[in-house]
């Protein structure tokens, strides 16, 4: 009874189109104007990271040094989407190859946690917060091969900006503090993070999150940062904060131990690609989801958007078919190489798209979608940044705790939060490819994207936000392929998330009602009214539709920049 009541509501909401502001050029829904420069350029979520990034630019220091410190930056200025307790991917086009280098810096299970061990608790699920999902953080690691294969200045100069930052203190900016806020009763019952992630309250109040514009201090995470500035990446996996990790989860009914972090390692990998109308758009391969976009655009390849118009029926309808294909597959093949390498080049190649694609209909909306057999296939919370420099070297990195401010478990007197990119390990079925075992990455929701055309750099560019980020990853570059828009507009325009489809967490489940659509204000009714005649369920949400920076190459010289009205972030150059 209560889903009609719910799709009127949307029906309300949807009637008029979205206008920012009453400005003289661009589209309607536009924020703000693309931002240019001549020498370098960064897009940030937090306008004090951007402007790190800058100044170690300006002090000659390299994109990727850039991008290490304004993510250092980050983790203390925006604890609820990252930090070093997390995981890392990155992109860098080295103008000097010019080639894409590929890293992914995600972590493994502790090696002592056994798929019986979940069993004899009687979960079905391995739960959001706690000991039991935290993984090995790979961001400390991701930074050091960065910096090792990229890096001009070093690594104290890099991280000493963040540590000034975390001792002096710097004011918290809203959605931030929205997001603080909401963590805190979630997160408060698990030992060191409400000593060190909550201020004291008024009269009555008890320990609180910072507020919009309060001063934040983490002297803490300032040590943890001048340990690792003073003794590399061996402070971190070998050293006494390793140690301090492995006793406080021995300690606190948890697995991790001092030697899985001495153990960790993360890769290069080699970017996978497709061509969309001329543009060739890179995604990092399984463990993580980015070739769900690959998958997605060439699904729609076919299709004439352009004519269709950015908000049409068959725009939305066409989009949010292309991902139910797309995710079918991502829940069944996706997960950690080393233990089910997936047919990679076999579900991003344009044959295999044209016989998925038979699957859509124009008329009627799929309610329930099979991932493609081993037959048909030949083979068996987050941040975002990229920054771009004078000498043509351009950096996408994406880093993240995975759920908000991640598991809650903050070992004392280090100042961060261990990630809880363990929850999406499979339970349910020990065959499943995603399946829980020991010294296994989980699967991984954070993709970075980069875009060439005819082999040169063209844009860096990513979404962060859970299953939204390939469906934005699309979504981008269809506004700025198909409906002409700029780098801002791209951004801007009103956002399609699909929810419900098969996923290759907890427990895999499967999607039987062809799940929900969630549309932002700005999209008309004419467009929801024929969705739901196909038989989509449309639906308004808060908040689900990521976050989004992108730089691209100016033809005329320099940078285009663009960054994400949705948050507090900033796109700034010089």
């Amino acid at each position: 009874m209560l889903r009609p009541l719910f799709v009127s509501l949307v029906a309300v909401g949807l009637v008029l189109p979205a206008t920012a502001a009453d400005r003289v050029t661009g589209q309607a829904f536009a924020t703000r104007s693309e931002v240019y420069a001549p020498h370098a350029m960064a897009a940030t979520s937090h306008p004090l990271a951007t402007q790190v990034a800058l100044d170690v630019m300006k002090a000659g220091g390299s994109a990727v040094d850039a991008a290490i410190a304004a993510n250092a930056a980050l983790g203390l200025m925006e604890p609820t989407g990252n930090g070093i307790g997390g995981d890392l991917f990155a992109i860098v086009w080295d103008p000097t190859t010019r080639k894409l280098h590929g890293y992914n810096g995600s972590g493994r299970s502790p090696k002592a946690l056994t798929f019986a061990e979940f069993e004899r608790r009687g979960l079905k699920d391995i739960p959001p917060h706690g000991p039991l999902p935290v993984t090995v953080p790979g961001t400390v690691d991701g930074w050091f091969a960065l910096h090792g294969r990229f890096g001009r200045r070093t690594m104290a100069e890099n991280l000493a900006p963040a540590i000034r930052y975390a001792r002096e203190g710097h004011p918290v900016h809203e959605v931030i503090a929205y997001y603080w806020d909401r963590s805190v009763p979630r997160l408060s019952k698990w030992p060191g993070f409400s000593e060190q992630f909550t201020v004291a309250g008024g009269p009555g109040e008890g320990r609180r999150a910072p507020r919009t514009g309060e001063t934040w201090k983490n002297p803490n995470l300032a040590d943890t940062l001048q340990q690792i500035a003073d003794g590399g990446r061996d402070a971190f996996y070998k050293g006494d904060i390793a140690r301090t990790i492995g006793a406080y989860f021995a300690a606190n009914d948890g697995f991790l131990a001092y030697e899985d972090l001495v153990a960790h390692v993360g890769e290069w990998v080699e970017p996978a690609s497709t061509n969309y109308r001329g543009y060739d758009l890179w995604e990092l391969p399984p463990n993580g989801q980015g070739i769900a976009a690959l998958q997605i655009l060439n699904l729609l390849e076919p299709y004439d958007l352009k004519s269709y118009g950015f908000g049409s029926p068959e725009h939305v309808h066409l989009f949010v078919e292309a991902k139910k294909l797309a995710f079918a597959d991502r829940a069944r093949w996706y997960a950690d190489p080393a233990f089910h390498p997936a047919p990679v080049e076999k579900l991003i190649s344009k044959d295999y798209a044209r016989e998925r694609g038979k699957l859509i209909s124009m008329e009627r909306a799929l309610r329930e979608v099979q991932p493609a057999t081993p037959a048909e296939l030949d083979e068996g919370d987050t941040i975002y940044m990229t920054v771009a420099d004078a000498d043509g070297m351009m950096v996408s990195l994406i880093q993240s705790n995975y759920r908000g401010m991640g598991s809650g478990m903050a070992p004392p007197g280090l100042g961060f939060i261990l990630q809880d990119r363990g929850e999406q390990f499979v339970l349910g079925d020990a065959t499943h490819p995603n399946a829980y075992a020991p010294g296994k990455r989980p699967f991984n929701t954070i993709i970075p994207a980069f875009v060439t055309k005819d082999g040169k750099p063209w844009l860096s560019f990513g979404v962060m936000g859970g299953a939204m980020q390939p469906q934005g990853h699309a979504q981008i570059l269809i506004n700025l392929i198909d409906f002409g828009m700029n780098l801002q507009e791209a951004g801007d325009a009103p956002r399609i998330q699909h929810d419900g489809s098969t996923e290759p967490t907890g427990q895999a489940t499967v999607m039987s009602d062809g799940g929900e659509v969630d549309l932002e204000t700005g999209f008309p009714y004419a467009t929801v009214r024929e969705l739901m005649r196909k038989g989509h369920s449309v639906r308004f949400a808060d908040g689900p539709y990521g976050g989004y920076q992108a730089i691209m190459v100016n033809p005329h010289g320099g940078w285009v920049g663009a960054s994400e009205s949705r948050k507090d972030g900033q796109a700034a150059g010089y």
